[in-house]
């Protein structure tokens, strides 16, 4: 006959002991000593119930058997729980020695890892990185160092890793137009100079990140001499209209979605300044996109109307700058990062364009050096890429077919490989920063600031940020009358959300349903609570 086991007798097991608490027992066995044990239990119970009902005499004796053989079911229960949360605990230690290089902390508290199963019978551990674009440049890594370092753990027969990213969503509150609702990321390719490759650079590095995998759209914001038509040559040249949905659908080519008025059928437009931001608006905030990682956006020349229209209509999240050796170039270059600066838009790059030719064994370089290096270095931003006169780059321009498509291999289609990469890393780091600048923490009853681009984090007090609010709401728009009063706030008042809006603020609700938008600046000079404390026992 099988043996019976009851809870009390596994106590005096060598490799079992129990650890009381208040309100629970923890379980510390070794999982392959829980393994037998549990497999005995299984197996013994079915004979020993029979067992025991068939002698029954009385329905107490009877209640007796039902009463073990519940509290069988619970050991057994507790002991396969057990083992699963220790393999789990196993397999996460194993996950999160991969530290993401973007965010600079490993991928399980980035919360990268989802679906966790594990089949402890066979030995099998399946999950999936969900990674936060297509594109992500270190993908083949991760899944690599997923696969090696979970085999290594001696109970592991079989590992299987799927990968995929995150839905496609801004990270913005507020009301979007219902066509950019579904997008990422939002890059602003920009020179505030015509005639220095700008357009080039645009169509190429869109066409790098649909290479790497992501969804990818282009915007030509040029009205009066939109470029995308001759760098591009899509089957359907022209825009079509839901009439239902009053709605624009956007031409492909290459599966990169496009949009330019030299589209719509009207070529180049002669029109003032506010019609041309209208159409801008239109042709932007009304195109169905759907879901993209990447929106890259053509921008035209210039600081004027127009540039400021497309930075207030849609949520920027970063800006590439063109230039090419020239002083005159980088004068008009500065003006542009200056307006991002304002617009609270992160420059990530720089490309300078048309640095230099070899020809005879030299290298020449007949706009002179500098441009660039000095962008970089004046404003801070912190990659400067370069690209050579070459004419296969302006003649591929000229034949609908970019030069990363009809040459993928060459130095040009490398160093907007180069591009891409620094593309993706940067906007993931600034949505990781913009996602988590302005956060309450429950424990603390606080709100935390860590503005992007600021190592330092400060506590403020949600009420003191309530009284703070300089709205319209709150403050007389002519005598500047502060409307809210002190007593009119709870001292112990919480916010219901905090979420981003944009690069430079936070929306907070209020549990009135007020929604108070707080810039960054304004944060900064608020009162603050005192010197951040280390990590509450919640967040270890």
């Amino acid at each position: 006959m099988p043996l019976l086991l009851h809870p009390h007798s596994l106590r005096h097991h060598p490799s079992f002991h129990i650890r009381r608490s208040n309100s629970t027992i923890g379980l510390l066995v070794s999982h392959k000593f829980l393994q037998s044990q549990a497999t005995i239990i299984r197996r013994s119970y079915s004979v020993s119930q029979k067992l025991c009902v068939a002698k029954a005499t009385s329905a107490q004796e009877t209640n007796k058997c039902i009463s073990t053989e519940t509290n069988m079911c619970i050991v057994t229960a507790s002991v396969g729980e057990g083992v699963t949360k220790t393999l789990e605990k196993d397999v996460l230690k194993a996950l999160s020695q991969i530290i993401d290089p973007d965010f600079g902390t490993d991928i399980v508290s980035c919360g990268f890892v989802k679906d966790l199963v594990i089949d402890e019978a066979l030995g099998e551990v399946s999950f999936r990185l969900e990674l936060t674009t297509p594109a992500c440049p270190v993908k083949d890594m991760f899944e690599q160092k997923a696969n090696e370092l979970v085999a290594v753990l001696p109970w592991v027969k079989k590992v299987n890793v799927t990968m995929s990213a995150q839905p496609a969503k801004p990270i913005f509150a507020g009301q979007l137009p219902p066509g950019l609702s579904r997008i990422s990321s939002i890059v602003a390719v920009s020179s505030c100079k015509g005639g220095v490759g700008k357009s080039t650079v645009a169509v190429n590095l869109a066409y790098t990140l649909a290479g790497m995998g992501a969804r990818v759209g282009i915007f030509d914001a040029d009205v009066y001499g939109p470029s995308l038509p001759t760098m591009v040559n899509p089957e359907s040249r022209v825009l079509e209209m839901d009439t239902e949905k009053k709605t624009i659908i956007p031409t492909e080519y290459l599966g990169v979605k496009l949009v330019s008025f030299g589209f719509a059928g009207q070529g180049r437009a002669i029109m003032r300044g506010p019609m041309v931001s209208g159409v801008i608006n239109q042709l932007l905030t009304t195109t169905e996109w759907g879901e993209l990682d990447y929106l890259v956006i053509d921008m035209p020349p210039g600081t004027g109307d127009i540039q400021l229209t497309l930075c207030q209509v849609a949520p920027l999240t970063a800006a590439v700058i063109v230039t090419t050796p020239q002083k005159l170039a980088f004068i008009d270059v500065a003006k542009g990062v200056r307006m991002f600066s304002k617009l609270k838009v992160p420059c990530v790059a720089v490309v300078e364009n048309m640095c230099h030719f070899d020809a005879d064994g030299k290298r020449y370089y007949p706009f002179g050096k500098g441009s660039g290096s000095q962008v970089v270095e004046q404003f801070g931003i912190p990659h400067l890429f370069d690209l050579p006169i070459r004419p296969t780059l302006s003649a591929s321009g000229d034949s609908g077919i970019p030069e990363v498509v009809s040459d993928p291999i060459s130095a040009v289609a490398r160093t907007f490989q180069d591009l891409g990469v620094c593309v993706v890393q940067q906007c993931a780091k600034i949505r990781q920063q913009v996602s988590t600048a302005v956060t309450y923490d429950k424990y603390l009853k606080a709100i935390r600031v860590k503005v992007p681009n600021s190592e330092e984090e400060f506590l403020l007090h949600p009420a003191t940020v309530r009284r703070n609010d300089r709205s319209a709401q709150s403050v007389d728009e002519w005598t500047g009358e502060q409307k809210i009063q002190f007593g009119d706030v709870a001292e112990d008042i919480e916010p219901e959300e905090i979420r981003p809006m944009g690069n430079y603020a936070v929306s907070i609700t209020w549990p009135d349903g007020f929604s108070q938008i707080a810039p960054y600046d304004q944060l900064e000079t608020i009162e603050r609570l005192v010197d951040v404390p280390p990590l509450s026992p919640v967040e270890v």
